[in-house]
């Protein structure tokens, strides 16, 4: 018996030994690969510590199949055995996600959104964060599968399983509709170029920039710093605007009701003047113009270009301060107004003959109103005298 556990110390020890051997020979030679190689470099920093768990967790589980002192079909020697199967596994799984993960953040260091042109970059971005998740979900479910298959009866448990599959799979699909819609949309997006990480775009009538985007929601943080949380499949059903999907610059417009008085050519001078003095404007497009002339009202339209939404937004707020300001010192005459005029009528004077009654105010008047009326009209005359009273 002492023997039986001094041999398998010993294998232990040999396990332990050759593990400690293969990991500094990696990283040896890693760090030789590492002065003339970034990848090496960077996977010597990301997945050393996986692949130092995953060696020695080997060596363990060969040494103990190899030169345990218990029997592989008693209860212990089965404990020990997946114990160390599901160790073996999830650190294979764990190793793999660090090098994926590693793989993708190296083909991503050649992308900077840091700068103006910033498309191609924000595109990649988008898309390797859609297919990290993805292939984080894919390892991870793997692992798992792989965990279960190594317990014992798991056969036995997927043959009932299998029998009623037609069942279980119209209930999955239906409770897993909406999930898999917003997966599905998720790649979508991905891969389309709708939206991608950094897009100025207006949703729900709000305006805001695209802050994340996974499998199955897309952040949108808004002007004042709220985060708008939308599913994955608002984007691939509902319109929205996008206002950075061919390219970061953008044009903007301010637009002022001013007075009839104004002038023009002084407000485009000095549009023309206050444009270069700020870094906001990129230089494309400067124009003002008067777009519409109606109800006592001139209103000007000054078209501006910036690099990206939020240096539009300060260039636009900007220009709409030095044009109030410009206002109010050189051109008080363009500043708004409302204008009221004061009329004097005077009445007109009305006939001294008073109308006295239905139809009246003209000669036939008394004719029309007894045609009207049925009433026969009474006609004054002198009345004959009595010849009685002529005595």
């Amino acid at each position: 018996m002492n023997d039986t556990w001094s041999g398998f110390a010993i294998a232990v020890a040999v396990a332990v030994g050759s593990a400690l051997a293969v990991i500094v020979v990696a990283y040896l030679v890693v760090r030789l690969l590492g002065r003339r190689s970034v990848v090496a470099r960077h996977l010597e920093r990301t997945a050393r510590f996986p692949f130092r768990i995953l060696v020695t967790v080997t060596a363990l589980a060969i040494a103990i199949r190899s030169g345990a002192p218990w029997s592989g079909s008693d209860d212990v020697g089965r404990a020990v055995n997946l114990s160390m199967r599901v160790l073996v596994i999830v650190s294979v799984a764990w190793l793999v996600g660090a090098i994926v993960l590693a793989l993708e953040d190296l083909g991503l260091r050649r992308y900077r959104i840091d700068v103006a042109d910033n498309l191609a970059a924000r595109r990649a971005l988008t898309q390797a964060g859609v297919i990290r998740r993805l292939t984080l979900v894919i390892i991870v479910v793997l692992a798992v599968g792989a965990v279960l298959l190594s317990f014992p009866r798991v056969d036995a448990i997927g043959t009932s399983v299998l029998a009623s599959a037609g069942v279980i799979s119209v209930v999955a699909a239906v409770a897993a509709q909406s999930t898999l819609a917003n997966l599905f949309a998720g790649l979508q997006i991905a891969f389309s170029g709708s939206i991608r990480y950094g897009d100025a775009v207006i949703v729900e009538e709000e305006w805001g920039w695209v802050d994340e985007i996974t499998l199955s929601y897309v952040v949108v943080r808004l002007w004042d710093d709220r985060n708008m949380v939308l599913p994955t499949t608002y984007f691939t059903t509902t319109p929205f605007q996008n206002w950075t999907r061919k390219h970061s610059e953008l044009l903007g417009s301010v637009e002022m009701d001013v007075d009839w008085r104004v002038s023009p050519d002084g407000m485009r001078l000095e549009l023309e003047r206050i444009l270069p003095t700020t870094d906001l404007w990129d230089g494309r497009v400067n124009v003002l113009q008067v777009t519409d002339a109606i109800n006592g009202w001139v209103r000007v339209r000054i078209l501006v270009t910036a690099k990206d939404a939020p240096t539009l937004f300060d260039l636009r707020c900007f220009v709409r301060e030095r044009m109030v300001d410009w206002l109010q010192s050189k051109n008080e005459g363009g500043l708004p107004r409302f204008r009221v005029e004061s009329v004097e009528r005077v009445a007109p004077k009305r006939s001294r003959s008073e109308p006295s009654g239905l139809f009246s105010g003209d000669d036939d008047g008394v004719e029309r109103a007894a045609r009207v009326t049925g009433q026969t009209p009474v006609i004054d005359e002198p009345l004959l005298e009595d010849p009685d009273d002529r005595d």
